[in-house]
């Protein structure tokens, strides 16, 4: 703006002042001109902030700097908690600015929008002539709190990676598809949340910087495994035959087995749990004819030679591996190349009728019966163990073992709790009354003159059993074993009834006599008399415990060959009262 002083004519007063030019008379004008202006501008100006500024449409203009923190607070309050929508990957989540420590920072923005009041009359003269204009406001961020609150909100929005996959189910396939894994990256998260708040538009979406990890069975290798294996798999059923019988499997059988795993490089490979298969009904009733063990014959004495049926069978078994072998290959085939053959393995029997006298199994070697009293636990104990040691084969030079050809006495073994000797008393436990049986086995060993090589007696003398020849067995601790140098197979036949038990060695003699003699006690020592409040606890009636020596004595041809002594020490059995 040009200011212009009009020229006025030389009088005798304007002679007074020869020395000062007409333009000093202007300035003079021209100052009191711009004070006007200037005492106008404050008087008009009147707050801090110019005139027409406004902050998100809010007019702040000719207010206070109070005044106007007050306003921007109540009208953009509402503006400031409004939730922001944010997404991880493909998940959408809500962020509340105030709980991430994001406000709008009222004093900062007053600030920029105030105008200065310093006496710079230039400022104030010009905000005369000019509008404050729309001011963004300023953003407080809490970098504490915002980074606290990302961690949480990452535990709802993060994603694991999650592969391709193809399953089976009622003979359908099933296909995972596979996505990306996402984890937000909660230091680089803070300004995008800073940028979302500031725009102020409330549908818009902001997308979180995160981590992404790929799948590494894709989609493309789940279409290939399906097409390729999957569809095929369940397409029909497959028909087998093991040792002559033939059964057909159908996909809803097949496909509950079946899963396809993914190697390193994520391709999907098939893979056939045969052991489940085989134990599936499916399987297991059709070849439930085949027996899994061999039979021998069945011998018997007539007229004091072995006489052997013709009832020998083999053991067909077919295992899991054999299954699995057969069966996977035929899932990716068609038609009638959907059939196979199970390569069962065949056990043949040791003694058959035809090579009975050729082992050497034709005369009775030993037999030797012990008596006891009934008692339902004896009656199953002891016919379970004769059920597993009946029908033993012992070859020339090979060592036959009580628990491992009668196994762990328990329950899911055929066996039930009975009355055992146990710290040198009588209790309760499972097996209870099987020392019968290794009682009865230790003597038709002693009178078929085999090696003992492991063997053990009751730790107390028991009336029914002969004194130094009998013996016990104790899962993992004793076992009852002889080694058969007899130069014949042996056959052991077991039997049992309710009070009896009777083992015989069939096979060649190697003396023509085994003789037993017992000799006197010695070292005996009376028992005592205890009470215990056990609740397993069983009477006990006392008995001295004494040692003795046994010989078994060789004769062939009428002459002794030679003596072998067995050496027993008996404890005492303490009186026991139960209370």
């Amino acid at each position: 703006m040009r200011l212009r002083v009009p020229s006025a004519p030389r009088t005798a007063s304007a002679s007074r002042f020869p020395s000062l030019p007409p333009l000093a008379l202007a300035g003079g004008a021209l100052t009191v001109g711009l004070g006007g202006l200037y005492v106008t501008g404050l008087l008009l100006a009147g707050g801090d902030i110019d005139g027409g500024t406004t902050v998100r449409g809010v007019d702040i203009g000719g207010l206070s700097r109070a005044e106007a923190v007050r306003k921007l607070e109540d009208r953009l309050g509402p503006a400031g908690s409004r939730e922001l929508t944010v997404t991880v990957g493909d998940r959408k989540g809500t962020v509340d600015p105030r709980q991430v420590g994001i406000t709008f920072d009222y004093e900062k923005t007053v600030d920029t929008a105030a105008r200065t009041h310093a006496a710079d009359p230039f400022t104030v003269i010009g905000g005369l002539f000019r509008s404050g204009g729309a001011v963004e406001p300023a953003v407080r961020v809490d970098e504490a709190k915002a980074h606290s609150a990302l961690k949480t909100l990452a535990k709802s929005l993060d994603q694991k990676v999650r592969d391709g996959a193809v399953t089976f189910a009622d003979g359908q396939v099933r296909q995972v598809a596979p996505h990306n894994g996402y984890a937000l990256d909660t230091d680089a998260a803070v300004d995008p949340l800073r940028t979302a708040f500031l725009s102020g538009k409330a549908d818009s979406v902001t997308a979180l910087p995160a981590r992404e990890t790929k799948p590494k069975v894709t989609a493309a290798e789940v279409r290939r495994a399906v097409r390729e294996f999957a569809q095929p798999a369940m397409s029909a059923p497959v028909m087998l035959t093991a040792a002559g019988e033939r059964f057909t499997l159908g996909p809803a059988v097949l496909g509950e087995y079946l899963t396809m795993r993914p190697d390193k490089a994520g391709k999907l490979t098939a893979h056939l749990d045969a052991k489940g298969l085989r134990a599936a009904p499916a399987v297991t009733e059709p070849l439930s004819g085949l027996p899994a063990r061999p039979h021998n014959a069945t011998l018997s004495l007539d007229g004091g030679e072995v006489v052997a049926a013709d009832d020998a069978r083999a053991g067909v078994l077919v295992t899991d591996k054999a299954l699995g072998k057969a069966v996977l290959p035929l899932l990716t085939k068609s038609g009638s190349a959907r059939t196979g053959e199970i390569a069962a393995r065949v056990t043949q029997p040791q003694v058959t009728a035809e090579n009975a006298e050729r082992l050497g199994l034709t005369e009775e070697m030993s037999s030797f019966t012990v008596n006891f009293e009934p008692a339902p636990y004896r009656t199953k104990n002891i016919g379970r163990a004769v059920e597993l040691i009946n029908g033993s084969v012992v070859m020339p030079d090979q060592t036959w073992s009580f628990n491992s050809t009668v196994g762990e006495r328990t329950e899911a073994n055929g066996f039930t709790e009975g009355i055992m000797i146990l710290n040198d008393e009588f209790t309760k436990a499972p097996g209870g009354g099987v020392s019968a049986v290794a009682t009865t086995m230790f003597n038709a060993m002693f009178f078929a003159g085999v090696k003992p090589v492991e063997h053990g007696a009751h730790s107390f003398y028991i009336e029914r059993y002969p004194e130094g020849r009998e013996a016990t067995v104790a899962w993992g601790s004793l076992d009852l074993k002889f080694l058969n140098d007899s130069g014949k197979a042996i056959s052991i036949q077991a039997e049992s009834t309710d009070t009896s038990v009777t083992i015989t060695f069939l096979g060649t003699k190697k003396y023509d006599e085994i003789e037993s003699v017992t000799g006197p006690r010695t070292n005996v020592k009376q028992p005592e008399k205890k009470v215990s409040t056990d609740e397993k606890c069983v009477p006990q009636t006392p008995l001295e415990g004494f040692d003795v020596t046994v010989q078994r004595v060789f004769v062939e041809g009428g002459d002794e060959v030679k003596r072998e002594p067995f050496r027993t020490h008996y404890t005492p059995r303490d009186e026991i009262v139960c209370e």
